[in-house]
C-alpha cells in the first residue's frame, strides 16, 4: 500500500497540549470541539480562536483536522451550530463529524465543499445504512464498536464511503447513540454530550463482579495492518477526555504498529497509562462475555504515574514530520536567496548581506547543506538541497542561518494559512406546520400472547418484533388491527437475516414497519414497506423531520429526551407521535450483563441491580440485550397535554397480558396512575 493510501491515524484533543502531542508523536489527522454541541462538552474543548489556530497549527505540521458537531441539536440551537460551521470553514477545517440528521441537511446546503461523517453516534451497521449515509453527502462513517473483524470485513468490501473505526479507547457498554442512562437517571444526555458515566457506578446482575454495565477498554493498536488491509480507512482513538501523556502514548503505539514496529513493551506501557482491568478485543474477535468487563481499580491508577513522564517528553519539543526542500542561491554581486518547499506551497527570502570574496575559507555544497540541515525547534525535516553556488564565495555561517530561520518561519505561516471553503446561508427558518387531528393509539407488544382480546377496539395499529414467529405475524394480520413489524436496532451481522424476515412478514399481509435507525429504515423501505422512524431514531428538531420525510419516512416516533413543550413546537408536514407509555429503553447491549451465566440462562429476561436497590429489567432480542428503565413511563392522566401529535405509542415490554389490558383501559379512561411511575424527560428535559 503506498504512503498516499495508507489509513490515517486519528488522535482526540480536548485541549490545546492534546493537540500538539496528537501532532507531535505522528498523528494523520486530529479531531476536537468547540465549546458547546459536541460529544464531549465536559471536557475544555476550544474557543472559536483557538480553534482557528488549532487548525492553523495542524495544517503547518502536516495534519487534518476534523471539527465535531457530534451531537443532537434543539430548533433553537440550529443558528449557533450553522455559525459554528461558518467559521470552520473559514478557517479551512478538513471535515465535520455529525451525529444530527437535520444539522447534515443544513450542513450540505450551506457548504456542499465540506466532507460530512457520520458519527458513530449514528449507530449505522449495515450496507442499507452506509448507501443512506452516502445518498445524504456522508463521504465517512464511523463504525460502531460492536462489529467482529467478519462484519468489518464484510461493511468494506466496495463501501459506498470511506470507513472508519474506533481501535483505542473506553468502550461504552451501549451501543453509541441507542443510550439513554444518563439522561434519565440525571437529565445528562450522552446524545447532548453530557453524559455522566452512571455505568461505571455497581449495578449487579446477579452473577457478576458487581459492575456488571463496566467494560474494559478497546485496544486494536496490534491489529492496525489487517484492518487497513481490510480497508479501513481511519483508525480512531478515544479520548478527548484523557490528559496529553495518554494521546502521546496511543499515537506512538499505532504509528509504530502500522509501521511494523509494535512490541510487547508498547502495549504494556499503553495499558499502564490509562485502562481498566487491561484491555479487551472480545467484539473484533467475536468473543462476547465475562471477560470483557473491568473497571478502573488502584492498581490501574498507581500503575500510571511511572510511565507518565516518559510519554510527555515525547511530544515537549517539535518534531521534524515535514520534509523540506531547500534551494540555495549565492552569486557574486547579488543578495543570498534561500527558497524552502513542502506540501506544495514555497516561501523565498534574500539575506541583506552579500557574499565575498573567499580568502582563507569558501563555501562548499557540504558546508551549506550542513548549514540549512540545523531546522531543530521547528516542524520540518530537511530532505531535498539544491546548492547553486558562484565560485570562491564565502558568507558567515550566522548569515546563512538567519536565512533559513527566515525562510522556515515563512513556510510554516504559509502551510498555516487557511484554505476557506465557501459556504453560502441557508434557509433555518421552520417550515410550515399542518394541525394535527386527534391522536390514535399506537402499541407494540413483545410478543403476540401479551395482546388482550378486544384490543381492536382501543389500538389503531399494533407492532410484533420482526423477530416473532411467522404464524403469530399471520395471526396479527388477521386482527382487526393495522398490522406492523418492528426492526432490531442491533442488526450487526444481520442484515440478510432482516432483508428475509421482513419478505415473509410482507407475505403476511404486513406492510407497516416501526425502525429505530438508518439501518432498518433504509432495509424496510427497500423491502417496500411504510416506514415509521421509531424509538432510536433521535429526532430532536424539525430539520431532521424534513429529512426523514425526504427519505421516504411516513412517520415518527419523536425522541423522548424532548420535553413536551419542545416536542409541541416542531414544524413541518411529518406524522408524529411521541411515546406515552412503557419501560424506556435505557441501554442497547450487544454483551449481555448477565453473559456469565451464558446466553439465555435468564431465558431473555434478566434484570440488574444498582447500588440503591432499584431493579432494572434486561430483555434479550435478535441479539442483543436492553436495559429498561425500572418503572414505567405513565402518561394516562396528562394526554391533554401532549400537543402537536398524530398518534400515541404505548411500549410494551414485560407486562403480562393482563397488564396490557389495564393500561389500555386506563388509557381509553384517562386514569391516574396507580404504583410506581415516571414521566420521564417530557417535564425536566435534559442538559
Amino acid at each position: 500500500m503506498s504512503v498516499e493510501t495508507r489509513a490515517e491515524i486519528l488522535a482526540p484533543a480536548g485541549g490545546f497540549e492534546a493537540l500538539r502531542a496528537a501532532v507531535r508523536c505522528g498523528a494523520d489527522a486530529v479531531y476536537f470541539g468547540g465549546k458547546t454541541l459536541n460529544a464531549r462538552r465536559n471536557t475544555g474543548n476550544f474557543g472559536n480562536e483557538e480553534l482557528a489556530e488549532a487548525v492553523r497549527y495542524c495544517h503547518a505540521r502536516g495534519a487534518r483536522t476534523y471539527i465535531t458537531l457530534n451531537t443532537l441539536v434543539y430548533d433553537g440551537e440550529i443558528k449557533q451550530a450553522l455559525k459554528l460551521i461558518e467559521s470552520a470553514c473559514a478557517f479551512g477545517a478538513d471535515a465535520l463529524i455529525l451525529q444530527d440528521l437535520g444539522l447534515a441537511k443544513l450542513a450540505r446546503e450551506a457548504a456542499p465543499g465540506m466532507p460530512l461523517h457520520a458519527s458513530t453516534q449514528m449507530s449505522v451497521q449495515t450496507h442499507a445504512g452506509l448507501e443512506t449515509l452516502a445518498e445524504l453527502g456522508f463521504s465517512r462513517a464511523i463504525l460502531p464498536r460492536e462489529l467482529s473483524r467478519k462484519e468489518i470485513e464484510t461493511l468494506a468490501e466496495s463501501p459506498p464511503l470511506e470507513l472508519e473505526m474506533f481501535v483505542h479507547g473506553a468502550l461504552c457498554m451501549s451501543v453509541s447513540g441507542q443510550c439513554y442512562l444518563s439522561a434519565v437517571l440525571g437529565s445528562r444526555s450522552g446524545n447532548r454530550g453530557l453524559c455522566a458515566g452512571p455505568c461505571r457506578l455497581p449495578f449487579s446482575a446477579g452473577n457478576g463482579p458487581g459492575y456488571d454495565l463496566s467494560l474494559k477498554d478497546l485496544s486494536l493498536v496490534d491489529r492496525l495492518r489487517e484492518l487497513e488491509s481490510l480497508g479501513v480507512r481511519s483508525f480512531k482513538i478515544e479520548g478527548r477526555m484523557k490528559r496529553p501523556e495518554y494521546v502521546a502514548a496511543a499515537v506512538t503505539a499505532c504509528r509504530k504498529a502500522l509501521d511494523g514496529d509494535f512490541s510487547p513493551g508498547l502495549a504494556d506501557d499503553l495499558k499502564a497509562v490509562f485502562s481498566r482491568s487491561g484491555f479487551t478485543a472480545g467484539y473484533y474477535d467475536g468473543r462476547r462475555g465475562r471477560d470483557m468487563f473491568g473497571i478502573r481499580g488502584k492498581d490501574d491508577v498507581t500503575a500510571a504515574a511511572p510511565v507518565l513522564a516518559g510519554f510527555a517528553k515525547l511530544y515537549e519539543r517539535e518534531t521534524p514530520l515535514v520534509p523540506v526542500d531547500f534551494v540555495f542561491e549565492c552569486e557574486s554581486g547579488k543578495p543570498m536567496a534561500l527558497t524552502a518547499g513542502a506540501n506544495g506551497k514555497s516561501a523565498r527570502a534574500l539575506s541583506p548581506d552579500l557574499p565575498e570574496k573567499a580568502v582563507t575559507w569558501q563555501l562548499t555544497p557540504q558546508s551549506v547543506t550542513e548549514l540549512l540541515s540545523k531546522c531543530g525547534g521547528t516542524p520540518f525535516a530537511p530532505a531535498g538541497m539544491d546548492i547553486r553556488l558562484g565560485e570562491n564565495l564565502n558568507a558567515p555561517a550566522s548569515a546563512i542561518n538567519a536565512l533559513r530561520r527566515e525562510v522556515l518561519t515563512q513556510l510554516e505561516t504559509l502551510l498555516g494559512d487557511p484554505l476557506p471553503v465557501t459556504f453560502r446561508p441557508t434557509e433555518t427558518e421552520l417550515p410550515a406546520d399542518r394541525p394535527a387531528g386527534e391522536p390514535v393509539i399506537y402499541a407494540r407488544f413483545r410478543s403476540l400472547p401479551q395482546i388482550p382480546a378486544g384490543s381492536a377496539d382501543k389500538i389503531l395499529r399494533v407492532y410484533l418484533p420482526l423477530s416473532a414467529p411467522d404464524d403469530d405475524l399471520r395471526a396479527l394480520a388477521e386482527m382487526a388491527v393495522q398490522p406492523g413489524v418492528e426492526l432490531p436496532r442491533g442488526i450487526f451481522g444481520g442484515e440478510q437475516a432482516v432483508r428475509e424476515r421482513l419478505a415473509r412478514a410482507k407475505d403476511a399481509g404486513i406492510r407497516c414497519a416501526l425502525a429505530g435507525t438508518l439501518d432498518g429504515m433504509a432495509l424496510a423501505s427497500d423491502a417496500g414497506f411504510d416506514v415509521c422512524a421509531g424509538l432510536g431514531s433521535n429526532v430532536f428538531n424539525s430539520h431532521t423531520l424534513a429529512l426523514l420525510r425526504g427519505l421516504g419516512v411516513s412517520e415518527t416516533v419523536l425522541s423522548f429526551e424532548l420535553t413536551l413543550r419542545r416536542a409541541a413546537s416542531l414544524r413541518g408536514e411529518m406524522r408524529r407521535g411521541l411515546m406515552v407509555y412503557g419501560r424506556l429503553p435505557l441501554m442497547l447491549m450487544r454483551n449481555c450483563p448477565s453473559a456469565a451465566a451464558g446466553c439465555g440462562a435468564c431465558g431473555g429476561n434478566g434484570r440488574l441491580t444498582d447500588r440503591l436497590g432499584t431493579v432494572f429489567p434486561v430483555v434479550c432480542e435478535s441479539g442483543c440485550a436492553e436495559v429498561l428503565n425500572s418503572r414505567p413511563l405513565y402518561m394516562a392522566d396528562r394526554l391533554a397535554e401532549i400537543g402537536n401529535t398524530d398518534f400515541h405509542m404505548l411500549y410494551f415490554t414485560t407486562e403480562t397480558q393482563a397488564e396490557c389490558a389495564d393500561i389500555l383501559g386506563a388509557y381509553a379512561g384517562g386514569d391516574t396512575a396507580s404504583g410506581e411511575f415516571t414521566r420521564g424527560l417530557y417535564y425536566r428535559g435534559v442538559l
